[in-house]
């Protein structure tokens, strides 16, 4: 699932932060447990789990993160 992210257009990766959990670490355990997912892979986006099981097919996670990016940024 990471590398569906890090090979994102260089536009939508200026418009992202991106953060990776290693399940092997009690921090990537507990992040995942946050989020109340249950299996993987799983995507975040605003600390909301979109994708889980599943890896989104890249126009998919593009569209998302723009109507993500734009909700946030109307009102500034």
């Amino acid at each position: 699932m990471a590398e569906s992210v890090k090979v994102l257009p260089q536009e939508i990766q200026e418009i992202i932060e991106v953060r990776e959990w290693d399940m092997r670490t009690r921090e990537g355990v507990q992040r995942f447990r946050e989020l109340k997912a249950k299996s993987l892979p799983s995507v975040a986006l605003d600390d909301e789990l979109v994708y889980e099981s599943l890896i989104p097919m890249q126009e998919e996670m593009i569209a998302e993160i723009q109507r993500r990016f734009t909700a946030k940024n109307r009102d500034e």
